[in-house]
């Protein structure tokens, strides 16, 4: 928990939770628990991922007439992703994006993502 699995490059003005199905989809789920923040809660993104045979660990927004039940001992976990995505911020040339094609900007993500994993 709290490595790099997967990233997926999208355009800067485009919601992340719309992109969400298509990089589950590049994870094997079955048996795993997916944590995620409020901003993921959509119908279809859960119901993805029970399907693919995981559990979800996505509080309710606030303003939902129907909250589901949560597993808040797994979402307490979640802090790993946001030390993890804090780790990838080391790497200066990330932090202020100086790379100005997708591409190359992803390579250097891949490779912070490396560094990670091997320190």
């Amino acid at each position: 928990m709290g490595n790099p699995r997967e990233f997926l490059l999208s355009a800067w003005n485009e919601n992340d939770c719309v992109h969400a199905v298509e990089l589950l989809e590049k994870v094997e789920l079955n048996g795993s628990n997916v944590l995620a923040d409020r901003v993921y809660g959509a119908r279809s993104i859960r119901e993805y991922i029970s399907e693919r045979g995981a559990n979800h660990a996505i509080p309710p927004q606030s303003n939902v007439s129907n909250p589901w039940p949560i597993e808040w001992h797994l979402y307490k976990e979640r802090h790993l992703i946001e030390c993890l995505f804090q780790k990838i911020k080391w790497f200066r040339r990330i932090a202020t994006k100086y790379d100005k094609l997708g591409p190359s900007f992803l390579a250097f993500v891949y490779l912070a993502a490396i560094v990670i994993l091997l320190i």
